[in-house]
């Protein structure tokens, strides 16, 4: 199947980790990292087990940047990672232009719908979001920061040690 046949996603959260975006899509195949410029990354999406999630928000500000990892994958698995997301539910898609080194990508993304800026990733989601950068060679000081975003333990014992797993590849 030839990139033409692919859509391309632009993976800025838990997706940006490979195990975890092959647990959903199968055949997701990196091509890079990548830059939504004038965006700000936010760790204020409502997750559904009342967590915070990622986004990005429009800010309009030159100086923003949204770093995370272009996913081709197949149409045909699309849905699935519509369905992981709650497309229509907790997340929009959006297709925007992604800076990966000099060139310009459409791709598509999500983005939240609702959001609540009091809220908290567990410490489970935000290693997802710092192990995948770290995976893709994000910029260090973008790692640095999204290692000092504050997150706390999942009282949920079997969803956290499901997500360890997957984090982990196993």
């Amino acid at each position: 199947m030839s990139t033409a046949d692919r859509i391309t996603i632009f993976a800025y959260g838990s997706n940006m980790r490979s195990s975890r975006l092959k647990a959903r899509t199968p055949s997701a195949t990196p091509l890079g990292a990548g830059q939504l410029k004038r965006h700000a990354l936010r760790w204020h999406k409502t997750g559904h087990d009342g967590s915070g999630k990622c986004d990005v928000a429009h800010t309009g500000r030159d100086d923003d940047t949204v770093w995370g990892v272009l996913y081709a994958l197949d149409p045909a698995e699309k849905p699935d990672l519509d369905k992981a997301e709650a497309l229509g539910i907790g997340y929009t898609e959006k297709c925007a232009a992604i800076h990966i080194g000099d060139e310009i990508v459409e791709a598509w993304f999500y983005v939240a719908i609702e959001t609540s800026p009091n809220l908290i990733p567990f410490d489970w989601y935000k290693a997802f979001v710092v192990e995948g950068a770290r995976e893709h060679a994000l910029p260090e000081d973008y790692i640095a920061a999204l290692e000092a975003v504050a997150a706390y333990p999942d009282d949920n014992e079997e969803r956290a040690a499901l997500n360890a797993r997957i984090l982990t590849g196993l």
